[in-house]
C-alpha cells in the first residue's frame, strides 16, 4: 500500500507547490450510489457508501472561469449480488482516489470532467452461510488494486464558500466481477484563496 499511496500523496501536494496566489484549498464529503457494470454482470444491485477528502483548485484564467482541480479522496465502492434464498453477497471496496478535473465556472454553475486514478486499499465481503448468518471476508487477494477511470459532473459553487454537486464516476478496469460505476452526491467548502 505504501509504495503506491505515497506517490499519490506527493503528486497532490506537488500541485499545491505550483499554485499561484489564487489557488484554493477545500474539503468535501458525500454519498456514493455504487454498483458494478459490464457485460458479465447480472442481478447486481446498488449500495450506498461514503466518500470524502480534500480539494485543490488552480485557476487557469484570471477570472477563474477555467480551472484545474485535483482531489485526494477516500471513496467506498462496491455492489450487492443476489445470492441463494433471496439473500445477498455484499462487496465493499475501499479506494484512495485522485481525480484531475478540467472545470468551467459559469456564474457559479460548475461543469467538470477528467481522468481519475484509484488505489484499492481494502476490501470486505459479507456472504450468507445458509444458516441465517453472514460470513465476513476481508483482503484484496486476487483483486486489481489499480482502478483507472473517468468522471464528469455538474454543481454549484461560491468561492470562497460552500459548494455541492453530482458526479458520475466510471472505471475502465474490473477489480471484481465488473467495472466500478458510481454516482456521487457531495457537499463541500472552498477556503479563501491565498
Amino acid at each position: 500500500m505504501r509504495k503506491t499511496t505515497i506517490p499519490l500523496l506527493l503528486a497532490f501536494v506537488g500541485l499545491g507547490g505550483t499554485a499561484h496566489a489564487q489557488a484554493s484549498l477545500g474539503f468535501k464529503a458525500g454519498a456514493n450510489l455504487a454498483t458494478a457494470a459490464g457485460t458479465n454482470v447480472s442481478e447486481v444491485e446498488d449500495i450506498i457508501t461514503p466518500h470524502g477528502g480534500f480539494t485543490l483548485n488552480l485557476p487557469i484564467t484570471q477570472d477563474a472561469t477555467f480551472s484545474v482541480q485535483s482531489e485526494l479522496l477516500y471513496s467506498q465502492k462496491g455492489y450487492r449480488l443476489k445470492y441463494i434464498n433471496n439473500s445477498y453477497l455484499t462487496t465493499r471496496l475501499h479506494y484512495i482516489d485522485v481525480p484531475m478535473l478540467a472545470r468551467i465556472n459559469a456564474d457559479g454553475f460548475i461543469f467538470e470532467a477528467g481522468p481519475q486514478v484509484g488505489y484499492l486499499v481494502a476490501a470486505n465481503r459479507e456472504q450468507p452461510t445458509g444458516l441465517g448468518e453472514k460470513q465476513k471476508l476481508t483482503g484484496t487477494d486476487g483483486l486489481d488494486r489499480l482502478d483507472l477511470g473517468y468522471l464528469a459532473g455538474i454543481g454549484f459553487q461560491t468561492a470562497p464558500g460552500p459548494n455541492f454537486g453530482l458526479r458520475y464516476n466510471g472505471g475502465f478496469t474490473s477489480p471484481t466481477i465488473g467495472r466500478n460505476s458510481v454516482f456521487q452526491l457531495y457537499v463541500g467548502y472552498a477556503l479563501p484563496s491565498r
